[in-house]
């Protein structure tokens, strides 16, 4: 069985690739993100332009990390916050504040050859560290610490 990964990144193909054990292929193909706070809205969304241009089963998957005290924020826009403003620019998002609850949260839509959706959600609370914490895994690993 070989599954479309709707990345190119391949720390998320690798990641994939071990979690499923099964074949995962990514794609370049590029494809507009739409703008939501709304995760479900945007692996959806993404996962059914894919599906329109490849005409193929295929994967997309949204991560969304979401600091308690702002309200959900970064959520789905983590990616962004996180190539302008680092790691560091992250925590210091929290300086002073009492509360650095966070939610991590994946989102994947897959469409079968059918055209028929599944999804799949999975949350892990925690907390955001004062600093960077290890450097295993990549983007916003070493600041989130789960519970």
């Amino acid at each position: 069985m070989k599954l479309i990964f709707a990345t190119s990144n391949n720390d998320k193909l690798r990641e994939a690739r071990e979690i499923l054990n099964v074949q995962v292929e990514g794609t370049d193909l590029d494809i507009d993100e739409i703008q939501s706070l709304d995760p479900v809205e945007v692996a959806t969304k993404r996962a059914r332009a894919y599906f329109e241009k490849l005409n193929k089963p295929i994967f997309v998957e949204d991560v969304s990390l979401l600091f308690s005290y702002f309200k959900n924020l970064p959520g789905t826009y983590i990616n962004d916050f996180w190539k302008s403003l680092g790691n560091n620019g992250l925590i210091a998002l929290l300086d002073g504040k009492n509360d650095r609850s966070a939610v991590a949260q994946t989102t994947v839509l897959y469409i079968d050859k059918a055209g028929k959706e599944q999804l799949f959600i999975g949350k892990i609370e925690g907390s955001i560290s004062k600093k960077p914490l290890g450097d295993n895994g990549f983007g916003w690993d070493s600041i989130f610490i789960p519970k």
